[in-house]
């Protein structure tokens, strides 16, 4: 049996990047997500790897970029303003087609906001963040357990794409703690093999070249379309989701992160009710889980969309049904955390008390 531990959700996700085979990390401290860099500090120096606290954001994104082009496993971790200091970095990652990994322990906003969760940094995710045509692979966990497994799977689609990769967490999900179950096999990072474009000194081989741009008229509109097939390659093979007591529903609550665990218990208070309500998660939040709720809305009449912010996945989700179904949303911004007898009351407003 695999080993479990009682862990924080930050906790966790530092023993699932050094599990992954991560032996380098950069950041700066901001609240909610400094069990990350405090804890990383340790377990880098316990598995020889390397930790730097940066001068800001701005120098910890650009060291990733270094680190990444070098063929190493790279990641960083930060929270809302800071992540928003690293999007020109990213930008310069995506450009080059390098793969790296960013964890946004998200917090309430705009501006310094506070550090209560929040999911407010969706467009910000889901949108590149930066200048430029380019995507961030977002997955989006809603366990600690999901936080430990999710940065090998990061990682994993990071390199297998040549772009980075992004966990998008929120302060409730980081502070809480629950069983953990180191669920497969840690990854010696001596195994890895040698990327083809690693900068790792070009004796006895052809010179090889990192850069996220081409001056060279029409170069970069080609390395734009190139890159844009790419994409498109991943909508099509990456969209992934759980979906629960949706094959009978009349009304399904699409949430991810801590809002898919509340919509949960709403969804169970329904059904033992009489009402037929299902719940459909997704875990990448780009690329989007748009097939899977095309299909369901060619059946079903309604879709609640639940968020920490004041409405931004529901874009997708109206995108997704082609506004065949009609999309009602519930959200608390600012920090603030739906409940379930809300969402329940939500629910039974729209469902009317049909069984």
């Amino acid at each position: 049996m695999a080993e479990k531990k009682l862990m924080y959700g930050n906790h966790a996700t530092v023993e699932g990047v050094i599990a992954a085979g991560c032996r380098f990390f950069a950041g700066y401290p901001i609240t909610p997500q400094n069990e990350i860099p405090e804890y990383m500090s340790i377990r880098m120096n316990e598995e020889g790897g390397v930790f730097l606290q940066t001068e800001s954001e701005i120098a910890a994104i650009n060291m990733l970029f270094g680190a990444a082009a070098a063929g190493k496993r790279a990641m960083t971790s930060s929270s809302s303003p800071g992540i928003s200091l690293m999007q020109e970095g990213i930008s310069y990652i995506a450009g080059a087609d390098m793969p790296v990994l960013v964890v946004n322990v998200i917090r309430g906003g705009p501006g310094l906001g506070n550090i209560a969760p929040a999911q407010s940094d969706y467009y910000q995710a889901t949108r590149g963040g930066g200048h430029g045509d380019y995507f961030t692979i977002t997955l989006a966990p809603n366990s600690a357990q999901e936080l430990f497994e999710f940065p090998k799977l990061g990682f994993e689609l990071a390199e297998k794409y040549r772009n980075p990769a992004l966990i998008l967490t929120d302060g409730l999900l980081g502070q809480m703690m629950e069983p953990v179950e180191f669920s497969f096999a840690p990854v010696d990072p001596h195994s890895l093999s040698e990327p083809e474009y690693a900068l790792s000194g070009c004796k006895d081989r052809e010179r090889r070249v990192v850069r996220s741009y081409d001056l060279r008229i029409g170069k970069l509109e080609e390395w734009n379309w190139r890159r844009f097939k790419k994409y498109e390659e991943i909508r099509k093979k990456e969209q992934r989701f759980e979906a629960t007591g949706c094959d009978d529903a009349d009304l399904v609550v699409v949430a991810y992160g801590t809002c898919a665990r509340v919509s949960d218990a709403a969804v169970r208070m329904a059904r033992n009710n009489g009402l037929k309500v299902g719940l459909l998660r997704p875990i990448t939040l780009w690329p989007f889980p748009t097939d899977v709720l095309n299909g369901m809305a060619k059946r079903i009449e309604h879709f609640l969309v639940v968020e920490m912010s004041c409405g931004q996945m529901i874009d997708d989700v109206k995108l997704a049904t082609e506004c065949r179904s009609k999309i009602h949303f519930h959200g608390r911004p600012g920090g603030g955390v739906p409940n379930p007898p809300e969402i329940y009351e939500k629910l039974t407003g729209i469902l009317g008390g049909k069984k």
